[in-house]
Parts: structure tokens; sequence; C-alpha cells
């Protein structure tokens, strides 16, 4: 079918190759002009402005945008919707915040545009095994849409999850899990890596442990591959950052009353690796130091 694709970055252009190889008509911007040309070479149709691609449309047009959250998704929308119509549809792709989302599909529902939220799950790994898809919207919009789901999916790889905004209420707990998730791995191979009593080939474990194991999993398949190329992670910096959905998780779970002590923690232990020195162990250090008369480390 024919649509549009707002943003081509890691994600939005996997998904428009894929798109292209599934036989969709597919228009495409994105304000670097080398990666609109990247996917024009793919067979897509390229414009130079986001009202540009809605122009080359018929109705009922439908717009993907794959842009981060926030007010770059406003902006976005307010520059569709001059030349958009009734019975229209635009999907949000990216990690919106539920409650935005819920926001502007009811203020495009007033001008009889749909919004439908996909929440897309896949990473760079999602243009040769497909992604998983969690989406909102309406009845309608989601029949309509249907035949680019099918296809950026694997079989069984995307369903219908609720009104609008519930795709990326889906997707934002399925965030927080991944937080928990990775950090017990984390966890578990610092362990390993910090034994007194074996010096372990963690690659070795990796393997094995994706084979029969009951920790086997996607996430460990990927450790084993990054243990493969750097046994002792020395190439990098332990910072990890997060996008948002961590902590809008965590926010549900107390505005709920669900306790969620795996994924808050795991949250906390991504802003604490984000300091050098930490100025709350220095207070710890110092009190033990002052009751105690615990040993201290100078600077």
């Amino acid at each position: 079918m024919q649509l549009a694709m707002i943003g081509l970055g890691k994600m939005g252009g996997n998904m428009s190759e894929r798109l292209l190889r599934g036989g969709h008509e597919l228009f495409v911007f994105d304000r670097a002009p080398d990666k609109v040309a990247q996917y024009v070479a793919l067979g897509a149709t390229g414009a130079g402005d986001a009202p540009g691609v809605v122009a080359k449309l018929t109705a009922p047009r439908v717009v993907w945008i794959m842009v981060p959250a926030g007010k770059p998704v406003d902006d976005s929308i307010a520059q569709l919707l001059p030349g958009m119509s009734r019975g229209d549809v635009i999907i949000d792709g990216g990690n919106s915040n539920f409650h935005d989302t819920i926001r502007r599909g009811a203020e495009l529902r007033e001008k009889g545009i749909e919004l439908v939220d996909s929440g897309t799950s896949g990473g760079i790994w999602g243009l040769e095994n497909g992604y998983c898809l969690m989406i909102g919207g309406s009845p309608d919009a989601f029949a309509l849409c249907e035949p680019i789901f099918t296809t950026l999916a694997p079989p069984g790889g995307f369903a219908h999850m609720g009104p609008t905004g519930a795709g990326h209420y889906v997707k934002m707990i399925h965030n927080g899990i991944e937080y928990g998730v990775l950090q017990a791995y984390a966890e578990g191979y610092e362990i390993l890596h910090s034994s007194k009593d074996f010096d372990l080939d963690l690659h070795r474990i990796a393997a094995v442990w994706n084979r029969g194991s009951v920790v086997r999993s996607w996430i460990n398949e990927l450790a084993e591959r990054a243990l493969a190329k750097d046994a002792n992670l020395e190439g990098l910096k332990g910072y990890v950052e997060d996008s948002g959905e961590g902590r809008w998780t965590v926010q549900e779970a107390i505005d709920l009353d669900v306790p969620a002590p795996v994924i808050t923690l795991s949250l906390l232990a991504r802003l604490r690796s984000r300091q050098s020195d930490s100025f709350s162990a220095k207070v710890i250090a110092a009190l033990r130091n002052e009751f105690g008369g615990h040993a201290v480390k100078k600077t």
C-alpha cells in the first residue's frame, strides 16, 4: 500500500527498507538529504520537506513518523496537518509517553484524523528479523494500516492493544521489563568477572547458557556476540543512558501503587553509571569513618 515515512534514522531507515522489500509504495523525508537519497536509491520517492511528502499521497493518507519523543513529534504533526484531511492516519512509531499520545489522539480526532501509536521493538535487527509492534488506535485505523504491520512484523509479531495510547503504554512497560532483564544479566556477568577463585571465560559461559539453559534468551545471544568481540569489554565505558521509558514505567508503578523494585533499582543503577565518583558514596564513607573509625580512601 501507499504510505510515507518521516525520519530515516536507524529504526525509520531500516523499516523503510523492509517496507520497500515488501512492495509498498513509499514516500520518505528526513532532515538529512543524504538519508533521503539513500532510500530513493532503494525505490522510495523522496521529498524536500514533510509537507512535500503529504502532497504526494492520495487519500486516505497514511504517514508514519519515526522521530524522538516529545517536541519533535508535536512539530512533525504540525507540519503534516495542513496537507491532511478527514480519514487520514498518522502513525507514531517512536517511544512517546502514552499521556502525550492520548492528548495528541484527542486533538487529531477533532479534525477527523486518526492517530495510531505503534510501540516498536526490534532495534537494528528488525530489518531482517521483523519488528514486534504493539499498536493502539481505533479498529478502523488499525484495519486500514494492517498491511503495513504485516510487512514490518514477523508472523504473529503485531497486535491491536486498544485505543490510542495503548500501544505506547504496552511498549513503555516492555522497556521497563527490559531494564530489569539487562540489569540481572549485567550483575551476573560482573560477579563472574570478579571471581577470585576462577579465571572464567565469559564468552564461553554466554555461549553455553544460550544452549539449553533456562536463562537463554535473545538478550544473552547479544551478550555472547559482544563478548566474542571484546572478552572483558575493555573498549567500553560503563556509562548507561536511558531514553525515558524506564522512568515512565516507575512513575506509572507509583501512580498505581504497584511495587516494582527490580525495574526501579535497574533505573537507579543506570543513573549511578553516569557518576565518575559518587558524592553519596563519599558521604557514606565519611560517616562510617566518623562513627566507627572505618578506613577511607583519599583522593
